[in-house]
């Protein structure tokens, strides 16, 4: 996710932001163009308008015109705005979201703002690659449930276009405790969301296609019988085998489907990221003994989306130098790695399929401004 800049004053802003903490001034991310806009009201040219502001200090002016989502004022849950002349009350992120829980519970209030918040970035990444919405096709649509004394238990999944996500996985104590009790070294809600959204792409732009077959080579068929693959899988507990050798994770051993979703995520985890290393224009240098036969190569992040965008193998380089910065940093601070990951040859090739097929179905974004 790259960081951002106030239109007004060119104060560092970012995704999330709602208000520039150098000059006061009110933001919002605007879909259409990729980026966060300061905005002034404009009640001269209707109720509930503003105004994109000019170039820096020079005030509103013939920017375009935007309301905000009906969930920020509503939820504080969205910082989306919604170009005047579409006349839905929801931005193009939160009218996604199908089925919400009781939000008169305080509780799952909370649990949904950070889960829209999550849905947000999944909604920038697919959006900067392409993908969101699917080209002549609707996008995937969310429900967020929690569950209720007596009823059955809300599983986190997908189905026929439709991602659930249990909304308790946005309490920091239960999603812990699922980690250890799954034996899952990485559990986010962004992650979750990601996964998910794979299964939904994998119906998208491999069902069917010209790249199934390939699809079956690298991955396996996923025609095996999948309730029994999982039942399989959770009944070996914590040992699943050699995994690393040819999977991202343990659980992408279980299914092909599982595998695809799992590398789908870990793909977009690693263009997000890198993303950010770039807009930060950083270089990492990996130190080297001093009497080593080579020097210190020093690796300059591009960004992943920028023209022409860096090869797989181009990113790879910068990827690995990257992560080894993110958990040194990490254990400097007492914290677990960031990343908890050693990615073998096969997990790349499966990486790099995802990453062509990507490059070969994507239409041209936005602009990011």
């Amino acid at each position: 996710m790259r960081v951002f800049n106030c239109d007004h004053c060119g104060h560092l802003v970012f995704f999330d932001s709602v208000q520039c903490l150098h000059c006061g001034n009110t933001l919002a991310f605007v879909p259409d163009q990729l980026t966060m806009a300061t905005l002034a009201p404009a009640p001269q040219d209707g109720a509930g308008l503003w105004r994109r502001m000019g170039e820096r200090g020079g005030g509103a002016s013939t920017g375009k015109l935007y309301r905000m989502c009906s969930n920020r004022a509503a939820y504080g849950a969205c910082n989306f705005a919604v170009p005047a002349n579409d006349y839905s009350p929801l931005c193009v992120s939160c009218r996604q979201t199908r089925v919400l829980p009781d939000l008169s519970e305080p509780t799952n209030l909370g649990r949904w703002q950070q889960v829209e918040a999550a849905k947000r970035q999944l909604f920038y990444t697919l959006a900067r690659l392409g993908l969101e919405p699917v080209p002549g096709r609707a996008g995937p649509v969310f429900e967020f449930l929690a569950d209720w004394p007596g009823g059955p238990q809300v599983l986190t999944g997908h189905q026929g276009g439709t991602i659930t996500l249990n909304v308790s996985e946005a309490d920091d104590d239960e999603r812990a405790r699922r980690r250890i009790a799954l034996g899952e070294p990485y559990r986010t809600l962004i992650g979750h969301l990601r996964h998910e959204s794979g299964h939904f792409y994998w119906d998208q732009l491999v069902q069917g296609g010209a790249r199934l077959e390939e699809f079956r080579r690298v991955f396996g068929d996923e025609r095996a019988d999948y309730a029994a693959a999982l039942q399989a899988h959770y009944a070996k507990g914590g040992d699943v085998g050699p995994w690393a050798e040819r999977h991202v994770s343990a659980y992408a051993s279980a299914h092909p489907w599982e595998d695809w979703a799992e590398t789908w995520a870990h793909y977009l985890h690693m263009v997000d990221l890198l993303e950010t290393a770039a807009s930060y224009q950083l270089g990492v240098t990996v130190p080297t003994p001093p009497s080593g036969p080579q020097p210190a190569m020093r690796h300059t992040v591009t960004d992943p989306f920028g023209s022409p965008a860096p090869s797989f193998d181009d990113m790879v380089g910068q990827w690995v130098p990257v992560t080894l910065l993110l958990n040194s940093l990490n254990r400097s601070l007492g914290q677990s790695d960031a990343y908890p990951f050693a990615l073998s040859a096969g997990a790349m090739v499966k990486l790099r399929f995802v990453h062509d097929l990507v490059q070969a179905v994507r239409q041209p974004p936005a602009q990011a401004a």
